[in-house]
């Protein structure tokens, strides 16, 4: 499991350990030593004060005083008092050495869960089904993917072994200060717990505004996402003011969020550090008072006032660590959001028939969420080698039968079934049924690569011979010669480079590349002439004669060579048959035909024309 989950977060601490054991182990004990050592010096100090420079009794640990008279005792030490100064450099240097280690250890833990976090949330974004990815923004799951993921690595790098140190070096000091004196403890502690009380409050109310500030970053994303995708119809109707009016907008509610924690950050940072510094003055004064009276050795007093400071640190970092853990369960709640989305699954027994390309639509009925039915009690039938036109108006639900054929959507219980060879698609796994329907858009979907590995992006390596073949079927191959890279050009991002009917074209290149037994064209011809839609048309009568063949289109020169033809309006089966059987009958296929007919009868004498010529 690359995430363990917990009461519903992401446990950061088992992610690291489990990525990274080793290093995970390495981090603690790290740690532990980085403290040890960096306390150890105060107490040499302190020793070396009173007892080496001073004339008082070694007040130590019997293994310390063994050590010490294993050496040669006090008169060796005061004989040579660079000795203390050398154990004094040789402890700084230990804690230093373990503290590299500490460090390089949370770096790679970190980057470690940041790459399963971000290979977890891709894979499973994929995983999710088509009404999710259609209802979030694109720019919010992108800032969800990265800023988010950097929040947790950040944590978990900077802050996780931070936090252990923070408690170990809190504890052991306040031990090491009650075994030196308990009356200079109880005032060492004595502004501790409005320091701790401060910070949670602090943690609570940051928090709140940190994940304000996510959302307003998202907003952000999205929007400038959305204006760079779509520039052209921005430049196309001189909306540039109006996108930047609404750009500066979203900057300026996350500027305001950012002001709000810089303020709360100010106030926290000041009140602070005059907490600290009156805790260390009253610590100072204390010490002073105490050692005037001789109730403390200097060499105490100057222990307790390193172990005091070192005791302030960890108070102070955990306010720190507190804003930043905040960002942090923000962002994990929100990657877990995403991550707690249901992904489309298949039953283990889900079949993989061969797949021939009969399909059977028996009083279907289906409605987006809880609103009114987009379709209506809709029934048809194809068989391979046939073709099946659908003609509607905008809303009628011809994209809908679409989504319902690939399973971008399932029909609910008692509101009939779809059928693709007499076997229910909702008992056919997924991505199998999906790699045997080739679906044509509209408006297509091109990386940003060569035009060759776009049409061969959903079937492999194609060889030459394959590629200009379907090229051809598409009248997209000269065109492609044409570009100087030829089928190794390279296309701008969702191929801004290319007209819409050239994309339309090499989107219907790449679908005959799978040759798929089912083969669906939404309204994939509408950027091309009439003349080049007529001739993809032959061509496709001739490559695709034993596919089923789905097209919708507004052009009747487009669907009259269709075997059938179905006729949608508000959802529901108005009409279906063949162009000639409904050029008799009165309704909205014949009053089409009617509105284009001078269009198709130009058309047609042009052809003729050119054909004489």
């Amino acid at each position: 499991m690359i995430l363990p989950w917990k009461g519903g977060r992401v446990s950061l601490v088992a992610a690291a350990a489990e990525d990274r054991k080793l290093s995970f182990t390495l981090c603690c004990i790290a740690t532990l030593a980085t403290v040890a050592f960096s306390l150890l010096n105060p107490q040499i100090i302190r020793y070396t004060i009173d007892s080496v420079i001073g004339s008082a009794p070694l007040d130590a640990p019997e293994f310390v005083i063994a050590l010490v008279n294993l050496l040669g005792g006090l008169e060796l030490l005061r004989a040579n008092i660079w000795i203390c100064a050398a154990v004094i450099i040789a402890a700084a240097l230990m804690a230093e050495l373990f503290n590299l280690v500490r460090n390089y250890t949370s770096l790679e833990i970190g980057e470690t869960v940041a790459w399963r976090l971000w290979n977890t949330l891709y894979s499973h974004i994929q995983k999710l089904p088509w009404n999710w990815h259609v209802s979030c923004q694109t720019g919010d799951i992108i800032q969800r993917s990265t800023t988010d993921v950097d929040n947790i690595r950040g944590f978990i790098q900077y802050n996780l072994s931070e936090l252990m140190r923070t408690i170990c070096v809190f504890v052991i000091a306040v031990v090491m200060m009650f075994s030196m004196d308990v009356f200079m403890s109880l005032v060492a502690l004595s502004l501790v717990p409005i320091i701790l009380v401060f910070s949670i409050l602090y943690f609570r109310r940051v928090s709140k505004n940190f994940s304000r500030a996510d959302i307003a970053e998202g907003k952000m994303q999205a929007t400038a996402q959305e204006n760079y995708t779509g520039v052209c119809v921005v430049r196309a109707f001189g909306r540039e003011s109006y996108e930047v009016n609404k750009f500066r907008e979203r900057t300026h509610e996350h500027a305001s969020i950012w002001i709000d924690i810089g303020k709360m950050l100010g106030l926290f940072w000041g009140a602070g550090d005059l907490l600290s510094g009156l805790q260390l003055a009253v610590v100072v004064g204390a010490g002073v008072y105490r050692s005037v009276q001789g109730d403390l050795t200097p060499g105490t007093f100057l222990a307790f006032y390193a172990y005091c400071n070192w005791m302030i640190w960890p108070v102070r970092q955990l306010g720190r660590i507190l804003s930043d853990l905040s960002k942090t369960l923000v962002a994990a709640n929100r990657i877990r959001e995403v991550l707690a989305e249901e992904p489309e699954t298949d039953p283990d027994d889900a079949l993989c028939p061969e797949i021939k390309g009969e399909i059977c639509f028996d009083r279907v009925t289906f409605a987006y969420g809880d609103n009114e039915p987009v379709l209506r009690d809709i029934s048809f039938a194809l068989k391979p080698g046939e073709t099946l036109a659908i003609l509607g108006g905008t809303g009628s639900g011809k994209s809908s039968l679409v989504h319902l054929l690939s399973r971008l959507y399932d029909l609910k219980e008692g509101n009939g079934n779809i059928t693709i060879d007499g076997i229910d698609i909702k008992c056919i796994n997924r991505s199998h049924l999906r790699r045997h329907i080739g679906l044509c858009l509209q408006e297509p979907f091109l990386f940003s690569k060569t035009i060759r590995e776009n049409i061969s992006a959903a079937h492999g390596t194609l060889e030459m011979e394959e590629l200009k073949k379907v090229c051809d079927v598409a009248m997209v191959h000269d065109t492609i010669e044409g570009f100087s890279g030829g089928y190794n050009t390279v296309i701008g991002e969702r191929g801004v480079t290319l007209s819409g009917g050239q994309k339309q074209r090499v989107a219907i290149a790449r679908m005959l590349a799978g040759k798929t037994p089912v083969m669906i064209f939404d309204d994939s011809l509408s950027a091309v002439d009439t003349e080049t839609d007529k001739r993809i048309r032959h061509a496709l009568r001739h490559h695709v004669k034993d596919a089923a063949v789905i097209i919708i289109s507004h052009r009747i020169s487009s669907l009259m060579q269709a075997d059938k033809i179905l006729v949608l309006r508000n959802g529901t089966v108005e009409d279906i048959g063949s162009h000639r059987e409904l050029l008799t009958r009165e309704g909205t296929y014949r009053r089409i035909f009617d509105m284009q007919a001078t269009g198709l009868s130009d058309n047609s004498t042009g052809t003729a024309n050119k054909e004489d010529k």
